[in-house]
């Protein structure tokens, strides 16, 4: 393995905008996965991610060997805002091209850092074929975000703070891939100093490069990468990135989407710190290695490489946490279509907690719905409830898995059918709580048929329910007097205009 890394990470210049951060301990993560989980908190950088360090090393270095005009980056994200800071703190101007589609937020944080921002293009590609013309015709020094050898040596300063703040044994370090940068700088200077601690690679599914070239022995073009992770999405990682990490990574794990937003779930309950999905990669494969390996007793160390998420995806992340975590099932069932069988199902799964449950009318003999249960157990406590379901008489199809089931089918259950008489439309709140729909259901009892259900836990105090009650004319005064005495707030919604339209 070549030294000269350990030499230029020591010599390294990151501190001018650089945090040395904390190597905190992720209590409930080490409880949980009986070892103990140390949490390298880069997110905590004023820029919310490590991407500094690479980027005002790279610049100080240059500036050392030669006049700069200026510099210039393609991106998108955290590799933006760091060039955009140490070119800011150096003192000399910063260009970054990025995307027509980078969110305003990114755009504002590259500009309130002193960056100027030059927008082109629908992708990153485009960005940096621009930027590479511009780099040509202004006399700017381009900044690469990951393959040069003075940037790995400013993500190399990570290994060297962690082996300094912990000086114990470590069994694995578990680093975010995406060019290969960090984890090549990181995995020089650790394997140098303690080879036996084992460095581990951490990619999306969909966006495994490292992975793929490893395996292939050279460096591989993926054919497309998925934007979930966007801040690790590299189709090819670097030249000398890859010649690094081929002498000290000692695998690469890769995780699906759900597993990084169970990650980002548990990075939260440990720091109420919500990590951006390729910050909490590490987590998200360190839970995966120790499953799989199953490794006890044995200090790991994460590294949460960034915090810039977009608030608009946290929607996406709450709902698929729990099934990264194998915390809910999703299951479709079919019940008879007659009054009290919504209970009589709810009765048979138990007390378990429900998060989902969809319904419309559309048989005059069976009842279709989509169901949402909490699990304990996991994937075994999944497995065994269908069994009960199915023993008690119910079909049941497994929709855990389901891309199109959990992305787009559970939104659209419903719809209208022309044949459901006399029926009113009711929304309900009742407090939350473990057997509450149960609860409400039976309250409701058997008198009327329930003709569209609509239930989502949202982890509020209070559930919200929207019911279709088939009521006839003569019967809705009853009804109304029944729905007074059953103690929860309702509200009638038989003429709002969304339910004619759409229900």
């Amino acid at each position: 393995m070549t030294t000269k890394y350990i030499k230029k990470i020591l010599e390294a210049h990151v501190y001018d905008v650089a945090e040395e951060t904390p190597l905190d301990n992720a209590l409930n993560l080490s409880k949980r996965l009986n070892n103990r989980v140390l949490m390298k908190r880069e997110d905590l950088q004023s820029v919310f991610s490590f991407k500094c360090r690479g980027a005002y090393n790279r610049i100080y270095q240059l500036l050392k060997q030669q006049k700069v005009e200026g510099v210039i980056a393609a991106s998108a994200g955290n590799h933006a805002q760091g060039v955009a800071l140490a070119a800011t703190r150096l003192g000399i101007d910063a260009t970054i091209v990025m995307p027509k589609t980078t969110p305003d937020i990114k755009v504002k944080a590259v500009q309130a850092r002193g960056g100027k921002t030059v927008l082109v293009g629908d992708a990153y590609d485009d960005a940096y074929q621009h930027a590479i013309k511009l780099a040509g015709q202004k006399n700017l020094e381009f900044i690469h975000p990951y393959d040069h050898p003075d940037t790995i040596a400013g993500q190399g300063t990570i290994g060297m703070e962690i082996l300094r703040q912990h000086n114990d044994g470590i069994h694995a370090v578990f680093v975010p891939v995406g060019g290969g940068g960090l984890i090549a700088g990181v995995g020089a200077y650790i394997k140098y100093l303690r080879p036996s601690t084992k460095i581990i690679g951490v990619e999306p599914e969909d966006a495994a490069s490292m992975a793929e070239a490893l395996r292939m022995k050279r460096r591989v073009v993926l054919d497309s990468v998925g934007l979930f992770a966007d801040g690790v999405a590299v189709k090819q990682v670097g030249s000398e990135t890859f010649r690094i990490a081929r002498q000290c990574v000692d695998d690469v794990v890769c995780v699906s989407t759900d597993e990084i937003c169970a990650a980002i779930k548990d990075i939260f309950d440990d720091t109420r710190t919500i990590m951006e999905p390729a910050g909490a990669l590490a987590v998200a494969g360190m839970k995966k290695y120790v499953e799989e390996a199953e490794i006890v007793d044995q200090t790991l160390v994460v590294i949460n490489s960034g915090a810039n998420m977009n608030f608009d995806r946290l929607r996406h992340v709450s709902e698929r946490a729990e099934l990264g975590e194998q915390r809910e099932a999703l299951l479709a069932a079919t019940i008879p279509e007659r009054p009290g069988s919504f209970r009589t199902f709810c009765k048979t799964i138990g007390k378990r907690g429900i998060t989902e449950f969809n319904y419309r009318y559309s048989d005059t003999d069976d009842a279709q719905i989509f169901a949402g249960v909490k699990l304990v157990k996991g994937m075994v406590e999944k497995e065994e409830l269908i069994d009960k379901l199915q023993a008690a008489g119910y079909p049941v199809v497994d929709m855990t898995d389901n891309e199109m089931a959990k992305n787009h089918v559970r939104y659209m259950v419903g719809g209208r059918f022309p044949d459901v008489s006399n029926e009113v439309l009711y929304r309900f709140e009742f407090p939350e709580r473990p057997g509450a729909l149960l609860d409400f259901l039976t309250r409701i009892g058997k008198r009327w048929n329930i003709s569209l259900f609509h239930y989502r836990n949202h982890g509020a105090a209070y559930g919200r329910v929207l019911v279709g009650l088939q009521t006839p004319d003569e019967q809705r005064q009853e009804l109304v007097s029944y729905l007074d005495k059953l103690g929860y707030r309702y509200w009638e919604e038989t003429d709002n205009p969304a339910y004619r339209i759409f229900l």
